[in-house]
């Protein structure tokens, strides 16, 4: 056998293997085909069981292989309109058409997260305590954003642990926190007081964030970071009642840390999540996040 002939001998086996292999993976469809950070997409395809990564554009994502022709993607925190490509041993599949990202035009671009969202990862091991908090920023495209403002009249945490719900923060007509960095999203963690003012009639704080719009306004109750309840941790939810005004805007979410007194620190806290973006509105509305159930596939 030449050379010339046994090299192409090995190329046509090679390639017969790996289309016989079963592992080269094929994408045929994706839906929705747009949408925003978060979104569900159910890829349709060929030989997935194999694939141990999805990516969109170069962020990684989390998926679930549902069979050998289905598996279900979510996409990712601060993407943008992107191929979704399959990553299995043998071969990479892109998918036939890009993925559109389409954020709500009413939060601003340097928000962080555009749409809710629930953290993939669980609660780390030897995290014993879990903290609410809100953000609130000012919408300066709005039309006198300056008077814009935000009152909270209460906040609430609950986790429900061996299937009792355990409410662990009540808190009603005042807050605590910090004016942040707004871009880059909380650049760096210093900050300054957070001013606030009193609604005696609602029984309510309120926070004039259009006086600041360069800032974030990040608030948190003004009790003890609590211990979450022992047990078999389903997962927690917050609740704020608010009023938003015009030119304000608010999100709502939580984090999970080692214990109730430790100080900020890298690896010392784990984010949750968070809700989508709540908008004005002449009435009271009642802002939540949960993790129960972690991420929906």
């Amino acid at each position: 056998m030449t050379k010339r002939v046994f090299l192409f001998w090995c190329l046509l086996v090679g390639r017969l293997c790996v289309a016989g292999s079963g592992d080269v993976p094929e994408i045929t469809r994706i839906s929705p085909t747009s949408g925003p950070e978060g979104t569900r997409v159910e890829i349709t395809g060929r030989n997935l069981r194999a694939v141990s990564r999805v990516v969109f554009g170069t962020t990684g994502s989390d998926f679930k292989i549902i069979s050998a022709e289905t598996l279900i993607a979510i996409v990712p925190h601060r993407t943008a309109t992107s191929i979704i490509t399959l990553i299995a041993p043998q071969a990479r599949a892109a998918s036939p058409c890009a993925f559109v990202v389409e954020s709500d035009p009413r939060v601003p671009d340097e928000a962080s997260f555009k749409a809710g969202y629930v953290n993939s990862i669980p609660v780390p091991e030897g995290f014993s305590s879990v903290l609410l908090w809100g953000i609130a920023i000012a919408d300066t495209r709005v039309p006198g954003y300056a008077s814009a403002t935000i009152e909270v009249a209460w906040t609430q945490l609950s986790c429900r642990s061996d299937g009792h719900e355990v409410v662990l923060n009540d808190d009603h007509g005042t807050v605590r926190g910090g004016l942040y960095r707004r871009n880059p999203w909380f650049g760096i963690n210093d900050h300054q007081p957070l001013p606030m003012a009193f609604d005696p009639l609602n029984h309510a704080v309120i926070l004039r964030v259009g006086e600041r719009p360069d800032k974030v306004w990040h608030f948190w109750p003004p009790s003890q970071r609590p211990l979450l309840p022992v047990g078999q941790l389903e997962g927690c939810t917050v609740k704020a009642r608010v009023k938003i005004s015009p030119g304000a805007l608010l999100q709502m979410g939580m984090d999970y840390w080692r214990n109730p007194t430790i100080v900020y620190g890298p690896g010392d806290s784990h984010e949750a999540g968070a809700s989508n973006w709540y908008f004005s509105s002449e009435r009271w509305q009642e802002a939540e996040f949960t993790d129960i159930g972690g991420v929906t596939f």
